[in-house]
């Protein structure tokens, strides 16, 4: 655990500056980027994986193995290598190795990063379950990860938390300052100037516009829904900061 340049944080009634082998304890983690042995099997791989977190028994472990290779989806490829699983298979055995110790607390860094959208939302079902058990720290840059999956979230900006709350909540908040319009790309400069451009993507080869506004711009703009993207873009990209306003 890295010592922080000022603050404190507490895990219940656990300091974790002042008790961090009780915290090693509870805490699973899964990095963004991890290394395994590729020619090792699955079932090989959390085999040493548990013998490290401490399960010695010959027994007990094989049940935790077989345990986790059933919660994580992976029973039918337990035999095989490693080395060729795919990007979401390698990423549900790191989370199996991370559960490997039976945590309270798990933290994840970009789960479904590059991952394809069958393997991204088998993988945002898995981290939903966990979370009715144990509490999950995501972090991740998908927004959309958080929508789906977080009763609590944090945006930080610049090493500063510019917004916190429910993501449902903070959306709702957003309902009818959301704005849209597909423009020629050589009127952007033009928009820009007159409007709180929060987001820019290519439609149908043009530039499709989101703005933030309390009021009907006119000039052809459509309500839309809003999305935590958007909310998002409004606090980071416009630069803004505290609570919606």
């Amino acid at each position: 655990l890295q010592i922080p340049d000022s603050g404190t944080i507490r895990l219940g009634e656990t300091n974790v500056l002042d008790q961090p082998e009780e915290v090693r304890k509870i805490l699973g983690y899964l990095p963004q980027e991890f290394g395994l042995y590729p020619n090792l099997s699955a079932e090989v791989t959390l085999n040493h994986f548990t013998t490290l977190k401490g399960i010695t028994n010959r027994n007990e472990r094989k049940e935790v193995v077989e345990s986790l290779l059933l919660k994580t989806n992976l029973w039918s490829s337990r035999k095989k290598a490693v080395g060729g699983f795919s990007g979401g298979m390698k990423q549900r055995l790191g989370i199996a190795i991370a559960l490997a110790g039976n945590p309270k607390l798990l933290i994840v860094d970009e789960p479904t990063a590059g991952l394809d959208p069958t393997e991204r939302h088998r993988f945002q079902n898995l981290l939903a379950e966990l979370g009715q058990d144990i509490v999950v720290i995501l972090s991740t840059h998908i927004v959309e990860d958080v929508q789906e999956l977080c009763n609590e979230m944090a945006i930080i900006d610049k090493g500063q938390v510019v917004l916190h709350g429910d993501p449902r909540s903070v959306v709702d908040e957003a309902r009818g300052r959301i704005w849209q319009k597909r423009i020629p790309r050589d009127q952007m400069a033009a928009y820009a100037e007159a409007h709180s451009i929060i987001s820019t993507r290519l439609s149908g080869g043009q530039p499709l516009i989101h703005i933030w506004t309390e009021v009907d711009p006119g000039d052809g703009f459509e309500q839309v829904e809003p999305a935590l993207e958007d909310v998002y873009f409004h606090r980071v990209s416009a630069g803004k900061s505290g609570l919606l306003e």
